[in-house]
């Protein structure tokens, strides 16, 4: 049984913001192991590392606004047994330092944890120059790199407490803006392994980060036209879970990812590399089209960018048009 929030459906669901659940299981780190470190490029409090700063003063470090040289001390610490949390905004971490990710990190099998914060097109306000679109492309092209993407603030404590225990490099991707709490805390998370969180026979949707909550909302408005999709919350993009989507391709016949991220190198690359190789069926990714963001309010952007529940089912359409064309 999967185990969800029994009122995702509500108009009044809980709202939190990922990067809440990140500061809340890096103090849960902190209080497990002696070890973890927290370093931040003067982001402590929007980034949410402010309760681990205050509970350990003397395993933080402010970097001050020097993402490279976050990388570089990162490297350094976890070189000398530390598990250091490397904190930025996506758009600076990974994309500001990422020469620096490559070669002091990843070369070396470093186990830093790379955080970044203010993901993807819900930055809103902040415009172009601070939503990363293309963190996720950047960082699973690095060999020895995991990377996370959290669908709740619940998934993203969990994954917070799960790469203290991974001996690599790790890349945790989260959002600013309040989104539904679609979890509990007996929801399964498992790096490597994605978790079918609506079960159907048509065609699969498979999402990762916020586009989780609205894939479960597409699905649900779908059932009013007799269509039933699968619904596969993809929270770890590196590893990939190749078995659960090469059985949704078998057994549904039709694939849709969907994305806060641009179409080229996230999510719906990485599905389509398992699909061509293994089974292809027909396919639609979802996700901003090659162009940067701009300014505006988290929802507007997402309207204007066709990451809704309108164009997830329109994609369904699409896909199930080419499914009975075969």
């Amino acid at each position: 049984m999967i185990s969800l929030n029994p009122k995702i459906f509500d108009k009044d669901v809980e709202e939190v913001s990922i990067r809440d659940g990140f500061g809340e299981g890096l103090v849960l780190a902190g209080e497990e192991d002696k070890n973890v470190v927290a370093l931040c490029a003067d982001v402590t409090e929007s980034a949410r590392v402010k309760d681990f700063k205050d509970k350990f003063p003397d395993r933080f470090i402010e970097v001050g606004v020097a993402e490279q040289n976050l990388a570089a001390l990162a490297s350094g610490m976890a070189a000398e047994g530390k598990i250091p949390f490397a904190v930025s905004y996506a758009v600076f971490s990974p994309g500001r330092n990422f020469e620096q990710i490559r070669t002091t990190i990843c070369i070396n099998n470093r186990p830093v944890k790379i955080i970044g914060s203010h993901a993807g097109l819900s930055v809103g306000p902040d415009g172009a120059t601070h939503q990363a679109l293309e963190d996720i492309a950047l960082m699973r092209t690095l060999p020895n790199m995991v990377v996370i993407s959290p669908s709740d603030s619940i998934e993203a404590k969990k994954a917070t407490l799960a790469v203290l225990k991974e001996n690599k490099p790790c890349y945790l991707r989260l959002s600013r803006e309040k989104s539904a709490v679609i979890t509990t805390e007996e929801t399964a998370f498992k790096i490597g392994k994605g978790e079918v969180f609506k079960e159907g026979k048509h065609v699969t949707i498979i999402a990762t980060g916020l586009m989780v909550y609205k894939a479960l909302l597409a699905a649900k408005e779908l059932e009013k036209h007799m269509i039933d999709a699968r619904v596969i919350n993809i929270s770890t993009i590196k590893p990939l879970d190749k078995e659960i989507i090469i059985k949704a391709a078998e057994e549904t016949g039709g694939i849709v990812t969907v994305e806060e991220h641009q179409v080229h190198g996230g999510l719906g690359s990485a599905v389509a590399e398992v699909i061509t190789q293994y089974y292809p069926v027909p396919m639609k990714i979802i996700g901003v089209n090659d162009r940067f963001g701009e300014s505006g309010e988290p929802e507007e952007l997402l309207e204007k960018f066709g990451l809704t529940v309108d164009n997830i089912i329109r994609g369904v359409t699409t896909v199930l048009r080419m499914k009975r064309r075969q």
